[in-house]
């Protein structure tokens, strides 16, 4: 369960961010691998949406596909860190687009009520402090037959470095995410319709953990918990730790596994009780 000390720092995790954004669109593999999926899965639902919008749109990977795709549709694009979304800008087209960009936290979205036919987010939810509330959003920002659609990481996501580090301290060196349980119970809180969820289980290997952590960082994705060690990591924890990370060396390298949990939704009835700034993309 996310705690005072587990909870998401939203000014260390928007710094992240910003300095991975010049890499981020080479580096983060793994995102492109689900967003591949989180498309697929768009190929089971019948959906002709004026409005789109990428939740935590990064450097606009998900975003052109999405554009692609429902060419006719006006494609939003919606991050916290502003260098992500300087980037995805960039890859626009640059005449008559019908892409558009906003910097804007997902807990406050810049959205009219039911004015978005399609949400979709790619790895974007686990890095909110309040989940309920992003949803919220989501669910007061899409239309009645509305689709949220996304991936987001559960608690199981690097158990080996977890487990690793506690062998070392008791600091947070793993940021901690939300089960598929609790996030169910919000979907029917909020009244969003005929929700559906499953679990997708995903190993990348590497050479060793050193090498897993330079990724990690170099993407953004490190710990950013309240509860994490405010000092540097001694050289003696760090070695302590990965010598334990090596009991779980397979043929393959050092695993880094990803629980990854895919939500489906259908905008509610329910009418919201204050509007956001609407945003025109006409």
């Amino acid at each position: 369960m996310i705690n005072a000390k587990t909870s998401i720092n939203t000014q260390q995790m928007t710094l992240a961010f910003n300095k991975a954004a010049s890499q981020y669109h080479t580096a983060a593999l793994l995102q492109q691998e689900i967003g591949q999926r989180l498309i697929e899965r768009l190929q089971d639902i019948d959906i002709k949406p004026k409005t789109v919008v990428d939740l935590g749109c990064g450097t606009g990977f998900l975003l052109q596909k999405l554009s692609a795709i429902f060419a006719k549709s006006h494609a939003i694009g919606i991050d916290i860190a502003p260098a992500m979304v300087k980037i995805a800008q960039s890859h626009a087209p640059r005449w008559f687009s019908r892409q558009h960009f906003i910097c804007a936290d997902a807990h406050a979205l810049p959205l009219a009520n039911h004015s978005v036919d399609l949400i979709i987010s790619n790895l974007m939810l686990q890095w909110c402090p309040d989940f309920k509330a992003v949803l919220r959003e989501c669910q007061r920002a899409l239309t009645p037959n509305g689709v949220l659609l996304f991936a987001t990481l559960g608690p199981e996501t690097l158990t080996e470095l977890r487990q690793s580090w506690a062998q070392v301290d008791d600091y947070n060196h793993v940021n901690q995410f939300i089960d598929i349980y609790q996030l169910g119970d919000f979907l029917f809180q909020l009244g969003m319709k005929n929700p559906v969820l499953d679990v997708d289980w995903i190993t990348e290997c590497f050479p060793d953990g050193m090498e897993m952590m330079r990724q990690l960082k170099t993407i953004g994705a490190h710990n950013v918990t309240a509860g994490r060690a405010k000092g540097l990591t001694g050289k003696q924890g760090l070695q302590k730790m990965l010598h334990h990370y090596e009991r779980y060396r397979m043929a393959e390298g050092l695993p880094a596994t990803y629980e990854v949990i895919y939500g489906l939704a259908y905008g509610g009835e329910k009418t919201p009780t204050a509007d956001r700034v609407h945003f025109n993309p006409k």
